[in-house]
């Protein structure tokens, strides 16, 4: 024994060395994380601050496109290290300019003598026209189609482009635009720049939808008041009728927009129940026994790391549209989406009777609509399944988030124990607490599953599987 732990210590010694530069490495690999990390929180921020002056420039200029796009395309050109920017609006089928910063000034005369530009195959504005995706071409100077044009070659003359990124600007998949920025050197952007000007060019659609609402509403303001001074003229009692009429439609534009706000996470009766109550007091944080529903595939991340993302986006397309039917069907409540998670509540915002019943019922026709779904999925060589969690109690639910963006939200022992289940479900199986259990013991065949050790409780939980509901005659 003491030969062994003389030998033992004289091999520790010989790697300390290595170990130390082991040691020396990593600690030169965390810095380089450090750094790299804070580039991008830089950037995040002066991205973040562009979006909110763009914004802010939308908000405080109503009408005025000419200030909402010099924002926009200072900022593009600025955070992307770009030369110049311009942009363009679509008229019928040539392209004119709109706004541009920081232009040449050949360039700029050049477009006051030619304003019309045709798009060509080829060219930044020939491919967003052609396939309405951003278009990057690194370099420009190398392209023949810049040179078999004379304006075109005669514009890389003027203006000493070399790189050059054309995002679209759509309304509903409809091409109204593009904005293009360029470089004086071969240096093509990255994804995130070419992400940060499509989040400008989505910006500046809103902003010309905006004016041309705010120009129709101008106008029929004006038309309005025409005919008011008319009918004033006409007859007095026409006045009371007129703010009559607008009280109305404050009521309607009311109700839709409640209507809009719940059916954001209710299914569209209930919304509607909400609305016809005149209050929405179940938006209201509030203590209710519930029960919780967490289902996801088995399966699902390894197939999302092999899979290309038009592939998994649409298995959750599918999967996500055959589970929507059934929560409407049994009028659950959709707590949340998170990649193929999905928690449904039962009992509220509105009693129903029987929630642990019916989460059961709704959970067992979702393993067979899934079931059917892993049959498809398989024949493409995809190995995906499905489990479910469910247990009944108390919870805290409400509405979260901020003014145009709200959740409902179920928060306590409840959801996290849905959720635990769920994680420990194989394929096919039904987990359900001891609660849920008792509600449905008569109704379905059960087989004890064990007692569970479930990260977040301190002790096992009995765990049950739900197999299938009953036939009547059993």
């Amino acid at each position: 024994m003491k030969m062994r732990h003389r030998k033992t210590t004289k091999l520790k010694r010989r790697k300390e060395p290595t170990a130390a530069r082991g040691r020396g490495s990593s600690a030169a690999d965390l810095q380089e994380q450090l750094d790299r990390r804070t580039r991008e929180l830089v950037e995040a921020r002066e991205q973040q601050a562009a979006t909110s002056e763009v914004l802010g420039v939308i908000s405080s200029s109503p009408g005025e496109l000419g200030p909402v796009f010099e924002c926009m395309l200072t900022n593009a050109t600025r955070l992307c290290g770009a030369r110049f920017g311009v942009l363009y609006l679509l008229e019928g089928d040539v392209f004119c300019v709109a706004a541009h910063h920081n232009a040449p000034a050949a360039f700029i005369e050049e477009r006051r003598r030619n304003p019309l530009i045709r798009p060509m195959p080829g060219t930044t504005l020939g491919r967003v026209v052609a396939t309405k995706l951003a278009a990057q071409i690194a370099d420009a100077q190398a392209e023949p189609v810049y040179h078999s044009d004379p304006a075109r070659a005669d514009f890389l003359k003027l203006t000493g482009v070399r790189t050059l990124i054309t995002v679209p600007m759509l309304k509903e998949n409809d091409l109204i635009g593009a904005i293009t920025i360029y470089r004086q050197e071969v240096r093509p952007f990255t994804d995130k720049q070419i992400a940060l000007v499509s989040n400008f060019a989505r910006q500046a659609v809103i902003a010309i939808e905006n004016t041309r609402l705010l120009n129709e509403l101008r106008q029929r303001t004006a038309d309005l008041r025409e005919a008011h001074d008319r009918v004033l003229a006409q007859a007095a009692d026409l006045a009371t009728w007129n703010r009559t009429l607008e009280q109305r439609v404050a009521e309607q534009v009311a109700e839709i927009e409640r209507v809009g706000r719940l059916k954001s996470f209710l299914p569209p009766q209930i919304a509607q129940l909400v609305v016809s109550a005149g209050h929405e007091s179940v938006l209201e944080s509030h203590r209710r026994d519930v029960s919780v529903v967490f289902c996801d595939l088995r399966g699902f991340t390894a197939f999302s790391e092999l899979a290309e993302p038009e592939e998994v986006m649409l298995v959750l397309r599918e999967y996500h549209t055959k589970l929507g039917v059934l929560i409407n069907k049994f009028e659950g409540t959709v707590e949340r989406f998170s990649g193929d998670g999905l928690l449904v509540v039962f009992n509220d915002p509105l009693p129903c009777p029987d929630p642990s019943i019916r989460a059961v019922q709704m959970a067992l026709e979702m393993r067979d609509e899934v079931a059917k779904l892993s049959v498809k999925w398989s024949h493409s060589g995809h190995d995906i399944g499905f489990g479910v969690g469910i247990a009944h109690g108390y919870a805290t639910l409400g509405g979260i988030g901020y003014e145009g963006r709200f959740q409902y939200s179920v928060t306590g022992k409840v959801a996290n124990l849905a959720s635990r289940l769920c994680d420990q479900a194989k394929n096919g199986q039904i987990l359900v607490d001891i609660n849920v259990f008792s509600a449905v013991e008569t109704l379905a065949d059960v087989e004890f599953a064990g007692e569970l050790i479930l990260k977040g409780f301190s002790r096992p939980v009995k765990a049950f599987n739900v197999c299938h509901l009953r036939s009547p005659q059993s």
